[in-house]
């Protein structure tokens, strides 16, 4: 894509985004993907052969392939949204197939998606694309709702799939926390003991965190204590939804703060405020990946392009879009992901 299509795009948010500078964390500071982003940040790490070998695999496939930036794929869905409610615009994806045809076709770095799903397809597929499991799932049917993960298989089981990585969410905040951040621990240190890469689903959950009509859930200050929380138990990857509002802290009144954290280290760019999440991931050395969100129809393209500029340009390391792609046809899919690729791949595009 132009990088002139990418400023249309981005309409009147272009120059907004396009030439700021960050005054915040200076780039010098970050552990930038490059293509030896591995050799890097990890050959120094408790990380073993195999699991940098697992690294090293996801950030090579794909039209990203040696760049250090990642378009991954997550189709969970169909357990955390229910599957009519995510497949029933585009009713192909109740079978498990088209969701890795369409990672392949769109030359994603990788799948992230269910055991049943990969269980279905890993001996036709797991050579041919990274497999990440996600092993724990909100089930959703318990009413009321609970904000708990539960374990659908075991980490042995993911490698056994052929999985390169494994994922798990854990919502921060929660009631629920303290055992989903034990458990999840347990499996990350398993999951490298086996040579496979882990990824955290780095979310924060809890209704005291909205407040005067206004979700802090996804709060600059919230969310990057989350990441900190995420890569202190090693995942090597974050995942964590993009930063649209800051001071959850200072308005719910709870936590440690500093005036500094608001006045020095983040502004209202968003491009400032995905920073202060990458530099919550010790600077870079964990990748953070934000997310698509859900799919609002004729925007998503452009919405999406301009998730991926805020990420690039805040350091970030690539964005895990699934809705938005899968929930209209399978040539328009395509075309979503590798408008996000194009975002990777253009060298206008630079750290702020």
């Amino acid at each position: 894509m132009p990088i002139q299509k990418i400023q249309d795009l981005l309409g009147k948010d272009a120059e907004s985004l396009l030439a700021h500078k960050c005054e915040t964390f200076s780039k010098d500071l970050l552990h930038n993907p490059s293509p030896d982003f591995i050799d890097k940040v990890f050959l120094d790490s408790n990380r073993n052969p195999q699991v940098l070998k697992s690294l090293t695999a996801i950030r090579n496939h794909g039209r990203l392939a040696g760049t250090g930036y990642m378009s991954i794929l997550p189709v969970d869905q169909g357990i955390e949204h229910t599957a009519g409610a995510s497949f029933s615009k585009n009713p192909m994806y109740f079978d498990p197939e088209n969701i890795i045809k369409l990672a392949l076709e769109a030359g994603s770095n990788a799948v992230a998606t269910t055991f049943g799903v990969l269980a279905a397809v890993a001996r036709k597929y797991a050579h041919k694309i990274p497999f990440i499991v996600k092993l724990n799932h909100n089930e959703l049917l318990t009413y009321p709702t609970k904000y708990d993960q539960i374990m659908f298989g075991s980490v042995e089981d993911a490698w056994n799939l052929g999985a390169t990585a494994v994922g798990a969410t854990i919502y921060f905040g929660s009631e629920q926390s303290d055992g989903q951040i034990i458990e999840v621990s347990q499996a990350f240190e398993r999951a490298h003991e086996l040579g496979m890469a882990t990824v955290l689903w780095c979310y924060t959950r809890n209704n005291a965190f909205k407040k005067d009509g206004v979700n802090y859930e996804t709060a600059a200050d919230i969310t990057g204590q989350a990441n900190h929380l995420g890569v202190t138990i090693q995942a090597d990857i974050i995942k964590q939804k993009l930063p649209d509002v800051n001071g959850g802290f200072t308005k719910i009144d709870f936590g440690k703060t500093d005036p500094l954290m608001y006045s020095k280290l983040t502004s209202d760019n968003p491009i400032d405020m995905c920073r202060y999440q990458v530099a919550n991931c010790f600077m870079g050395r964990a990748g953070l990946i934000n997310s698509g969100g859900e799919s609002n129809g004729a925007s998503d393209l452009a919405e999406t392009v301009k998730h991926a500029v805020i990420n690039k340009r805040a350091g970030g390391s690539g964005l895990i879009v699934g809705r938005r792609a899968f929930q209209r046809p399978f040539n328009e899919g395509v075309e979503l992901l590798h408008a996000v690729q194009d975002v990777y791949l253009a060298k206008e595009i630079d750290l702020a």
